[in-house]
């Protein structure tokens, strides 16, 4: 399974990237906000920095909701850098454009995935990855993760390219469940990343050979 980050916080990002398993990025225009990142062009060298850093995909997402808006911002974002992905809604404009833009060789991740129908609909069109939101499914009572098994299900049936990357991840549990359920790819925060480190009896066994290697090799 690969691991994406979920930021635009270039820190977070090399600090991921010394972990030596980061695989990409996911960005949102909420996620850039955040960053406190002001215009178009601030916006453009942002990417560029996070390519620079992860030798890998990089979604950049495009605002317009037309088809033409999209393929024109889409054009512009994947001629800054090898490594970037076209990160589009899965609305009618939208699986028009993954369509264009994968015909074009343009890599594409299908966002804003809450049912299988969308899902198939994305691959259909020539997705690059499918990112259904999971923890906004657990937020109104749904089960996100059962989303993606179904996914994952349905792609491995009829035998569809499109990766399966598992967003919208509230928890280190989260990461987990969508191995278990199959998924290729995981975009989660960098807590939740290293919550994968996090056991009790690590911390004690530490502790204990600390303590044994002290009290004899490491006693003067």
């Amino acid at each position: 399974m690969k691991f994406f980050i979920d930021t635009a916080n270039i820190e977070q990002i090399k600090e991921a990237q010394s972990l030596g398993i980061l695989d990409g990025v996911t960005t949102n225009p909420s996620l850039v906000a955040k960053e406190g990142i002001v215009g178009r062009e601030a916006l453009l060298k942002h990417y560029v920095k996070i390519c620079n850093i992860v030798d890998g995909d990089v979604s950049a997402e495009v605002i317009a909701t037309d088809f033409n808006g999209m393929i024109k911002e889409a054009e512009e974002l994947s001629a800054l850098h090898p490594n970037i992905v076209i990160k589009v809604p899965i609305i009618k404009e939208g699986l028009k454009a993954i369509k264009y833009l994968s015909d074009m060789g343009i890599k594409t991740n299908c966002t804003l995935v809450f049912s299988p129908g969308q899902a198939i609909l994305a691959a259909k069109a020539g997705a690059t990855y499918l990112s259904p939101f999971i923890g906004r499914l657990d937020d109104i009572a749904s089960d996100g993760v059962d989303l993606i098994r179904k996914i994952v299900s349905i792609y491995g049936y009829y035998g569809f390219q499109t990766e399966v990357l598992a967003a919208s991840i509230r928890s280190t549990q989260h990461i987990i469940q969508c191995a278990e359920a199959g998924a290729d790819v995981v975009t989660s925060p960098l807590d939740s990343i290293l919550g994968l480190l996090k056991h009790p009896l690590t911390d004690l066994g530490l502790q204990k050979f600390l303590s044994d290697y002290n009290s004899t090799v490491g006693k003067k």
